[in-house]
């Protein structure tokens, strides 16, 4: 039998590190779920609560917090455009101050720890599709780049702590990701998409949906996340894990009208500030380091995610920001 580990997730009741929680505690670890509740819904980890091996702490990552454990999955940051521009300065703050701390946290324990990183460090490509050795085209001075240039100085911090002091770091490359427990108001393109047509509002495309994105389904993602985890010593990342499927932000718009019968048309908007034009993961270390690809097609999981989403009460959901649409 493996043995029984304490494991830290923080942003542990948003969309991913919900997940994470189900997993972990049904594998028998004892999961400490640490979240401030801004991007995130209590109910997502209410079906955990009465478990014996997980406890739901409400604390922001800005701050110190002193916990005893051996695994650290730092997921916390909002991750939509609209709510990581609601406050930049809180949000690079997260990044950066949150991962300072909880890497405190590791080297005093001794613990591993599990920075979720995200394919925005590489900004507006220039390279397609996108190699962890590439190393981004990013504005530094843009309305993104609290949330871009974050998440590049924490992984800077999580190699210099893993140099300097020993640290047992892993980096993960998160692309565009879905499925059931997204907040609805969360502002990201595939549940914007699913609540304007479940809801009978025409949908909203930035620019004319040229532009590219590639669609992981959430339990294929925790499972590469989790092979990162519990892979060897001698590799710490980064490495990207998303589905390599490429779709115009058009294309998943009728896709979304089709798979939910709406009766709504597409709605043109300017297309916003430093945009990617595309986006892609090459997933090759991936499939070589921890024997992982993407199984779940984009038709099946948006299958899955909309009847997620019928299940749901709209009412019982508020927008996390004025910026969601």
């Amino acid at each position: 039998m493996a043995a029984i580990k304490r494991i830290l997730i923080t942003g542990g009741a948003g969309f991913l590190g919900s997940y994470m929680c189900e997993r972990l505690t049904s594998a028998g670890h004892d999961v400490i779920c640490l979240d401030n509740f801004f991007t995130s819904q209590k109910s997502n980890v209410a079906h955990l609560l009465d478990l014996p091996n997980f406890e739901l702490i409400r604390h922001d990552v800005t701050l110190p917090i002193f916990l005893e454990v051996d695994e650290i999955y730092h997921m916390a940051c909002p991750a939509a455009p609209g709510h990581y521009q609601f406050n930049p300065i809180k949000t690079i703050k997260t990044s950066v101050m949150g991962s300072i701390n909880l890497l405190g946290m590791a080297k005093r324990c001794g613990a591993k720890i599990l920075q979720a990183s995200t394919s925005e460090i590489y900004g507006n490509p220039t390279v397609h599709p996108q190699p962890e050795d590439y190393f981004g085209n990013v504005n530094t001075v843009g309305p993104r780049s609290c949330y871009d240039e974050g998440k590049r100085a924490a992984e800077t911090l999580f190699m210099d702590y893993h140099r300097m002091n020993g640290v047992n770091v892993r980096i993960v490359r998160i692309f565009n990701t879905y499925g059931p427990r997204m907040h609805p108001y969360d502002g990201r393109v595939v549940s914007n998409f699913i609540r304007q047509a479940m809801t009978g509002n025409d949908i909203t495309i930035f620019g004319d949906g040229s532009q590219t994105r590639s669609f992981c389904y959430r339990d294929d993602l925790v499972e590469g996340i989790i092979r990162m985890m519990n892979g060897p010593d001698d590799f710490v990342g980064p490495v990207n894990i998303g589905n390599p499927g490429e779709f115009t932000i058009r294309e998943l718009a009728e896709l979304v009208i089709e798979l939910t019968g709406a009766n709504v048309k597409l709605i043109e908007q300017p297309l916003p500030a430093d945009d990617p034009a595309r986006r892609r993961p090459n997933i090759s270390l991936a499939k070589e380091k921890l024997d992982w690809q993407p199984g779940i097609t984009l038709r099946e999981g948006l299958q899955k995610t909309i009847e997620w989403f019928r299940g749901i009460d709209l009412s019982h959901y508020r927008p996390p920001t004025p910026n969601y649409t």
